[in-house]
């Protein structure tokens, strides 16, 4: 499979490539990009054929939509797919009383969880002002998940189920987005939504990867079931798909724990002998899933991006895929890329 080779979104009238921009890094997490290198990272992907671009308000208070729309703002609107977000208003402060972290440099906003009807119409409109772009086709509900809101989950998910999705609804049947859905970092947020709510994507950060399979017992099989599409970010599992099993890496946000890099120190081992780079087994095993049409990958300079499209056309044997599931280190029924 090729980075720009398109599939279907689901049931949506749309077509997105296998490669997705994910737009948060150019938001400033952890350390500033300058503007050159954010745009040059948008022209070299597009340049590539990727054209689906995915932001949040949250990705540095808003500088990643300012970036993302600049980059894409004179490019024929009908050829590419954008996703945002709703959750959070922004609100103009002073810098100087801004808390940006993780971001760094951030535009000059205050963020506020709002799941209500009218915060979501307000966010949806925020962010199209700060694309400077008249529509964007996909839109999540973001961060209603256990890690974002701990204790406070439970009663969130109750409030975005109700304010959130009647405002997208109505934009939906409006013909104001595409299709819509909910990001978040837990398959279980996203299988209890789609049970409760008619929606059409759904945007999950790592938890389904080479490492973690769990997502196939029961949402990816509804997601199948019901025409629902699922776009994955965090195939690295934050870090040590890409870097290994070396001292520092990290899983899931976190250094990663003893039997996390002693798994990942025997797939290593698989792909040394089968002559495959880790990375490009991550990225392309994600894809396979027939609910999965595209990977969401963020990155941080030009380098890193090509070298993200390079391992995800890199050649696999078949032969590879066998070995892992035979080794165990592979759920029997993961669907794997042909050879």
């Amino acid at each position: 499979m090729t980075p720009s080779q398109k599939r279907r979104l689901g049931r949506v009238d749309l077509e997105v490539p296998a490669f997705a921009f994910g737009a948060a890094p150019i938001g400033n997490i952890f350390r500033p990009i300058t503007e050159q290198e954010s745009d040059a990272m948008v022209q070299h992907a597009w340049d590539a054929g990727v054209r689906f671009y995915d932001t949040a308000p949250m990705y540095g208070h808003g500088l990643s939509e300012l970036r993302t729309g600049h980059s894409l703002r004179w490019k024929r609107r009908d050829d590419f797919v954008l996703a945002s977000k709703v959750g959070r208003v922004l609100k103009p402060a002073r810098r100087d009383t801004i808390d940006f972290a993780p971001w760094v440099d951030g535009a000059p906003f205050t963020m506020h969880f709002d799941y209500s009807y009218d915060g979501t119409m307000r966010s949806f409109e925020d962010s199209l002002q700060r694309l400077g772009l008249e529509r964007m086709d996909v839109c999540f509900i973001h961060d209603i998940d256990v890690f974002t809101r701990g204790a406070e989950q439970p009663s969130v998910f109750e409030q975005a189920m109700d304010g959130c999705w009647r405002a997208l609804e109505r934009l939906r049947s409006e013909g104001l987005v595409k299709a819509i859905g909910v990001g978040v970092n837990e398959w279980q947020v996203c299988h209890e939504a789609l049970k409760r709510r008619d929606f059409d994507c759904f945007l999950l950060a790592g938890r389904y990867t080479l490492l973690e399979q769990d997502a196939l017992d029961e949402f990816l099989t509804l997601c199948e079931q019901r025409g629902a599409a699922v776009v994955v970010g965090g195939g690295f599992n934050s870090g040590i798909l890409a870097t290994g099993a070396r001292p520092g890496a990290k899983y899931n946000y976190a250094p990663a724990p003893q039997p996390i890099l002693d798994k990942v120190a025997r797939i290593e081992a698989v792909c040394t002998a089968h002559g495959v780079p880790l990375p490009a087994a991550a990225l392309q095993f994600v894809v396979a899933h027939p609910a999965i049409p595209s990977f969401i990958a963020g990155t941080r300079t030009v380098e890193q991006l090509r070298q993200n499209l390079a391992w995800f056309s890199h050649p696999i044997p078949a032969d590879f895929w066998a070995d892992l599931k035979r080794r165990g280190l592979l759920r029997e029924d993961a669907p794997v890329p042909a050879g």
